[in-house]
């Protein structure tokens, strides 16, 4: 029996050791994993630290020294805004990528609604495919006809040579993409389907949103009265938009009172020459106010070159023209470059460049970013006088002294 005791015994108090080991060893670590946190960037550790009396002045700052979210004080409220979406059936996958990712990195938490636009009704696959991927309501509408057609002024042969001589550009030949940019540029805020939403967040199909966006950038324009949000410049292609600036300058002789003082001109004129330099905001992700497009101003601007023909004669984008116009309507403190969110289509992407932000909230390279590079315009936009006032006819930038 004693033989037995001790052996039991022995067995108890090491199985007992072993037990305290271990949880000595568990404790070790968990106190060593603190201390690493700890040490960990924050969003006041590497990066511009947010408060709310400079967050809009950090949400401005150029390229690169933003780390952390510089819109952290909004209201937590709504605003009266819509997700909106021009497709065709044939792209519901493509869609439902992106969407899966919007609604991942922003739409889960607020559950804003879409309007999904087509010049064909939906089939009942693409329907469910949408529904079956988003948090928000979904409204389906059908683009009218003489919204997606050639207006009589239209020479139609004159149109044919157009495309022709395009045939090496990008959509060169594409009579389709003519008439999305021409309903893009003055015909999709008039949609009733629109009609009770004060903002809109153009979406496409087959594109990556790469950060997670912490806020709501629909009440962040709202509450800072921002009438434009985009996060790609670039420079179009000069044979497509042969015409437009010519065009432009015409509807600014006719319609001074329509230009802005202080205004944007500056950031899209060759100095030297006094042409159009061919920036424009990549139209494919924009956040805008829909009553800029309502506006006298917009609308007249529109018909003034809807009736140039040069959305068909030439390959005119909607991109250039909301950018034109922003350039004669707008200040640069209503124009909100959103540097946070990483966003990608195609070849060109923006991602964010402060470090700590990126590793916290993104999957992207801020190498890729296309923005601090020639080939992007926004550096000339960030560098631009808040209080720049262009005057186009004497080609001499007016900034009041302080």
């Amino acid at each position: 029996m004693g033989k037995i005791f001790n052996r039991t015994t022995y067995r108890a108090v090491f199985a007992l050791g072993l037990t305290v080991l271990l949880i000595h060893l568990l404790f070790t670590f968990h106190a060593s994993r603190r201390s690493d946190l700890s040490t960990a960037p924050s969003p006041a550790n590497g990066a511009v630290p947010i408060t709310p009396g400079n967050a809009a002045k950090v949400a401005s700052a150029p390229l690169g020294t933003t780390g952390a979210n510089p819109t952290v004080t909004t209201t937590g409220k709504r605003a009266n805004a819509v997700l909106l979406i021009l497709a065709r059936n044939r792209e519901a996958f493509g869609l439902r990528s992106s969407l899966k990712q919007l609604e991942r990195r922003f739409n889960h938490k607020y559950h804003y609604p879409y309007v999904i636009l087509n010049d064909e009704p939906f089939d009942s696959n693409f329907k469910r495919i949408v529904d079956q991927t988003v948090s928000g309501n979904v409204s389906y509408g059908l683009i009218p006809k003489e919204h997606w057609s050639y207006p009589p002024w239209i020479d139609l042969n004159k149109a044919a040579e157009g495309r022709e001589k395009l045939k090496n550009v990008i959509y060169g030949t594409s009579e389709s993409y003519r008439h999305m940019c021409r309903f893009n540029s003055g015909f999709f805020f008039h949609h009733p389907l629109l009609a009770q939403y004060d903002y809109y967040w153009r979406v496409e199909p087959d594109v990556d949103f790469t950060c997670n966006i912490n806020y709501d950038p629909f009440v962040y324009m709202q509450e800072r009265d921002l009438q434009y949000g985009f996060t790609i410049t670039l420079h179009e292609f000069r044979s497509t938009v042969a015409t437009l600036w010519e065009t432009t300058k015409d509807f600014m002789a006719q319609h001074p009172e329509y230009v802005s003082h202080p205004n944007t001109l500056e950031w899209v004129v060759e100095k030297a020459t006094g042409d159009y330099n061919m920036c424009h905001f990549w139209s494919n992700f924009e956040i805008a106010n829909l009553n800029l497009l309502r506006s006298e101003r917009y609308r007249a601007y529109f018909d003034h070159l809807d009736q140039a023909g040069g959305f068909f004669y030439e390959r005119w984008g909607d991109a250039p023209v909301h950018s034109l116009a922003a350039a004669m309507f707008l200040r640069k403190d209503e124009i909100h470059f959103f540097e946070d969110i990483g966003y990608r289509h195609s070849v060109y992407e923006n991602c964010p460049t402060g470090l700590t932000f990126n590793l916290q909230n993104c999957n992207c390279d801020p190498k890729r970013s296309i923005n601090p590079q020639g080939l992007a315009c926004t550096r000339d936009f960030l560098k631009m006088d808040p209080q720049s006032d262009f005057n186009i006819t004497t080609m001499e930038q007016n900034v009041p002294l302080l």
